[in-house]
């Protein structure tokens, strides 16, 4: 019987880029950048490392289809490299593989980075590409703001509540978020915002108006991983161990019929209970002590802490407004600025939410850093359209705890 990987992999090393508008770099720049950081961080040489896994999703843009360009950037000692794109999971999967790679006794020590320069494309939000059955079906037709629009239509409707208090219940997220970007020199906006400022924007779809919506960035995210053993032998303590990693795809069967209403996301339900299982957390809102998720949009964070099991099932506006995710609150969300301030580049973004998190654990995250140092902490990634997506959630922790 499987018996999952609660603290059998040791993150020994995380570095991350400057996320913003890098016109001055290439994809290979911003690899470079954050692996500095990680490897300055694991304190071990590269040659050390035996397996690497690159996150990439709209590689047509910059580093092309194969795990080469990661070789070729870090000028890695001919090791294994895979390429891996999962949408905008992309970089929770990159993450996976090394981790499961060290858990399985395939690599001792491995790899994962996650990198996108979607400001090259030229595109104001993520182009869509590609054809098979979910392109040629399902795009076409769509928009992410409007997608997600209708979501915020669906559970307005299901939990009867009232435009107004959503819209001061998003409003509020965003206000948050921008007030924890303001202390994080990476992210790519660092300017406060108000109440007032997101209420009077324009809208997009509504119910989002502009400050609903996060943006497109440049970014890359890195981590070095081994085993707890392996960890202390080369000098590390105080553990930050991977508690759990699971992945959630939908299989059609939300776009297909009426047993889903469209006010929830069922890939996040599913990966969220089996995450809680395989990590051994039997109340979240009473164990998670941080969260970042896929702020793709304000709504979409909401509806995600409902998904999550943290806020009750119609409840999340009110732990919303009553400051419940803020950075003073009892569980913070986007406690660095989420996709809110960093922006979306997709296959970075994962690992930057892996990458708060270890901070905040080692209490090395600065202006913004937790007064309470988390025990355990969870990062969730959405990617594709509430109708049809893939939901990839790991929880971190200290190491035997």
């Amino acid at each position: 019987m499987a018996t999952g990987i609660r603290d059998k992999v040791a993150i020994l090393g995380m570095g991350c880029s400057k996320f913003g508008e890098r016109w001055d770099k290439e994809a290979d720049d911003l690899m470079v950048e954050a692996f500095e950081e990680a490897i300055a961080d694991a304190r071990i040489e590269k040659n050390q490392i035996e397996a690497a896994w690159l996150a990439t999703a709209i590689e047509e843009q910059h580093v092309g289809k194969s795990g080469v360009p990661l070789a070729v950037a870090l000028r890695l000692p001919y090791i294994p490299v895979t390429r891996v794109e999962n949408y905008c999971a992309s970089g929770t999967e990159a993450f996976r593989g090394a981790v499961y790679a060290v858990a399985s006794g395939a690599a001792d020590i491995a790899l994962a980075l996650g990198v996108e320069k979607l400001k090259d494309t030229g595109y104001g939000g993520l182009p869509q590409r590609g054809r098979g059955a979910l392109n040629s079906m399902y795009w076409p037709n769509l928009s992410a703001p409007g997608s997600f629009a209708q979501l915020a239509a669906a559970y307005r409707a299901k939990h009867s509540k009232k435009p107004e208090d959503l819209k001061r219940a998003m409003a509020h997220i965003s206000v948050k978020s921008h007030a924890n970007g303001n202390k994080n020199a990476k992210a790519h906006l660092t300017n406060k915002i108000t109440m007032e400022n997101v209420l009077d924007a324009p809208l997009i779809a509504e119910p989002l108006g502009l400050y609903d919506c996060c943006g497109v960035s440049d970014g890359s995210a890195c981590a070095i991983v081994t085993t707890p053993e392996i960890a202390k032998s080369l000098g590390k303590t105080d553990l930050i161990t991977v508690k759990a990693l699971q992945l959630s795809v939908s299989n059609g069967t939300e776009a297909s019929h009426n047993s889903w209403d469209g006010s929830y996301f069922a890939t996040t339900r599913i990966a969220s209970k089996r995450a809680y299982k395989e990590a051994g957390i039997e109340r979240p809102r009473e164990e998670i002590d941080l969260i970042e998720v896929h702020d793709c949009f304000s709504v979409t964070e909401l509806v995600t802490m409902e998904d999550l099991f943290v806020s009750p099932e119609g409840g999340a506006i009110k732990d919303v407004l009553d400051g419940f995710y803020d950075a003073e609150g009892q569980i913070p969300c986007q406690i660095d600025g989420g996709l809110k301030c960093f922006g979306h580049p997709i296959g970075a973004s994962g690992m930057r939410m892996i990458y708060e998190i270890y901070l905040q654990m080692q209490g090395r995250a600065g202006p913004r850093q937790r007064q309470k140092v988390p025990r355990y902490g969870l990062t969730h990634n959405l990617g594709g359209f509430p109708h049809q997506n893939v939901c990839s959630i790991s929880v971190i922790g200290r190491h035997g705890e």
